[in-house]
């Protein structure tokens, strides 16, 4: 990050809230291309896409290095599902059905790779039917299954990833993720975990995106306060059951072609189709320009929780903690791990202002290697927006209910802290 970036994005937060991200309406429906590698730095992603929360397109020059795209695909631009099944044959992979609609979502199941390829050549051949339906692998962990793997490597504009930092940190989980699916296959109207951005690149094939801004959502709920399964079902014509609808913008809709990268802002809710056979990499990541977005989903998510088991507040003596409960089993997360992901993330660059990298560190993919090559001056910019979100949480009443004695350190001395290296890295 250079310093005019570092001006421009504390002139915008300074006067920042949760709604002035992303609630705005392109012009004409127009999607920034970016064309040439070499003439498109990480400070005008920074500035011209992650503040503002914009959607642009990274042409397929952007991934031309990668072994997926080498490998992965046939001379005809097609899945090569021998390489596949000779790299990955043995794998378990989850599975949905595209033409099954269970709680607003496709049922998932967990299928051997090489069944799921035989079932997609097999679909092929028999012109896209099948009496199993359209199955589409979705949310396969293939980088942490195969980490030796030579699939792609993460753009620089992404890599300012708290989630993935944290998850791996603590050896749980992460958000990256491998979908592949035939022509047909398609994912339901939603917005990302915790009102993440995303990427996608299409390894090969076509996809459409349908994107709607931050907040279009609330014109496309029905009655009940219900989002739509498929947001171009003739059902919302119906002004009876969504009566909001005639208020909604038309979406922002983009085809995505084979190499290319779709950047999904912050709290834009989407639906996808495979207009191709198609392979994509997906990543789920949040940074310091919409941590606040995050946190502000959080306390949502807790208030609807509250208001759904409001009655038995009085006769439930931990009833805060059972919500927050509730809450991580719902969204993946609570309050005081909220707490510890801000933490890890915050001693990670405080580590870097204050010793630098030493020569293992800086010489491995590590967190502490990717916030250097981003700058000391990206650290204190993610330093002052943790500080800014957790003097919100630390504030919080529903925070302050908790049993707070486990956290390590107290959340007071970790703002002393933060404030403190802010301090000395801008002397």
């Amino acid at each position: 990050m250079d310093r005019a970036t570092f001006a421009c994005s504390t002139a915008f937060f300074r006067d920042y809230n949760s709604s002035s991200q992303g609630a705005f309406c392109l012009p004409g429906g127009h999607v920034d291309f970016i064309e040439k590698v070499e003439s498109f730095t990480y400070s005008d992603f920074f500035r011209d896409y992650l503040i503002p929360n914009h959607p642009c397109i990274f042409s397929a020059k952007f991934t031309e290095d990668w072994g997926s795209r080498r490998n992965w695909v046939t001379w005809d631009g097609k899945p090569n599902f021998d390489y596949l099944l000779q790299k990955f044959g043995e794998a378990v992979v989850p599975v949905a059905n595209c033409d099954v609609k269970e709680y607003n979502s496709n049922p998932k199941e967990q299928l051997p790779f090489k069944e799921y390829i035989k079932y997609w050549k097999d679909y092929i051949k028999n012109d896209y039917q099948s009496s199993r339906g359209c199955l589409y692998l979705k949310d396969w962990h293939l980088s942490r299954a195969f980490p030796e793997q030579d699939v792609y490597t993460t753009p620089v504009y992404f890599s300012s990833d708290w989630l993935n930092e944290y998850w791996d940190a603590i050896a749980v989980d992460d958000y990256r993720f491998v979908y592949m699916g035939p022509k047909g296959s398609w994912t339901p109207f939603h917005a990302d975990v915790f009102r993440s951005y995303s990427w996608s690149a299409n390894i090969c094939g076509r996809k459409k995106w349908l994107l709607y801004p931050a907040g279009q959502e609330e014109y496309l709920k029905d009655h009940h306060g219900n989002l739509p399964f498929d947001v171009t079902a003739p059902s919302l014509q119906d002004r009876r059951v969504y009566p909001r609808y005639n208020q909604s913008q038309p979406p922002v809709e983009i085809v995505q072609e084979a190499g290319e990268i779709v950047f999904i802002p912050s709290g834009w809710h989407h639906q996808v189709y495979n207009l191709e056979d198609t392979i994509s990499i997906n990543h789920n990541w949040v940074n310091g320009c919409n941590v606040a977005i995050m946190w502000c989903f959080l306390q949502d998510e807790l208030a609807a929780v509250q208001r759904e088991i409001n009655e038995w507040k009085d006769p439930i003596d931990d009833w805060h903690l059972q919500c927050q409960l509730i809450m991580k089993s719902c969204t993946g997360i609570d309050y005081k791990e909220f707490y510890n992901f801000l933490k890890i993330i915050a001693e990670n660059r405080i580590s870097v202002l204050e010793n630098g990298l030493d020569d293992e560190a800086s010489a491995k993919n590590t967190p502490k290697a990717a916030i250097s090559t981003l700058g000391m001056l990206h650290a204190v910019f993610d330093l002052k927006r943790t500080v800014k979100v957790l003097t919100s949480l630390s504030a919080n009443e529903d925070f302050k209910k908790l049993d707070l004695t486990s956290l390590s350190p107290p959340p007071e001395a970790l703002l002393h802290h933060l404030k403190a290296a802010i301090d000395t890295a801008l002397l």
